[in-house]
């Protein structure tokens, strides 16, 4: 069965507003335990349990919306291996770079996720003839990101977990923004 690109952009929004709600609720749980010196195994937990909640509730009353994600991700089975490897560096290069620069690590973050939702969004535009709007949306907002979450990081030199919060903050908004958009399109 043929679903349509506006099915297939809500379930896109639903799976973009599920990682805003993930992420925003676990950076402010990280928070709180941080606040109350918890161990470390309950970060865990908090981030774990958040993912869990969110796509288990999602899934739960949107059970349709994995068949049409994977749909439009099979897309990109049929690009050609050089595309398919910057595709993959875009998303992976700045994660892989946190290992060498672990004092980066939520500017390398927001990096990954504009220059990987960016490249995707060019790719299946160019070679799958997609527009997918909400994909570019996550990327330009995380990108633009970047330069508040230094700022805020050289302001508040002396708290650090400020800087940090931020940039997670900043992730669930891009996320939040992309499937918005998604939701309410019209196309």
């Amino acid at each position: 069965m043929q679903h349509s690109p506006l099915e297939v952009r809500r379930a896109f929004g639903l799976l973009f507003i599920g990682v805003a709600i993930s992420v925003g609720s676990a950076a402010v749980l990280s928070e709180v335990a941080f606040e109350h010196q918890s161990p470390v195994y309950q970060y865990a937990i908090i981030w774990i349990g958040a993912f869990a909640i969110t796509f288990g509730i999602i899934l739960g009353r949107y059970k349709h919306i994995l068949h049409l994600i994977r749909g439009r991700m099979k897309n990109s089975v049929k690009w050609s291996h050089p595309v398919k490897a910057v595709n993959g560096l875009c998303w992976a290069a700045p994660f892989a770079a946190i290992g060498a620069f672990p004092h980066l690590y939520q500017y390398l973050i927001l990096l990954g996720i504009g220059m990987g939702n960016a490249s995707t969004y060019t790719f299946m535009k160019k070679y799958s003839g997609l527009a997918n709007h909400e994909q570019i949306i996550v990327g330009a907002v995380s990108l633009v990101a970047i330069p508040i979450a230094v700022f805020v990081d050289t302001t508040f030199v002396s708290n650090q977990t400020v800087a940090v919060i931020v940039s997670r903050m900043m992730i669930a908004a891009a996320y939040g923004a992309g499937g918005i958009y998604a939701l309410l399109s019209k196309k």
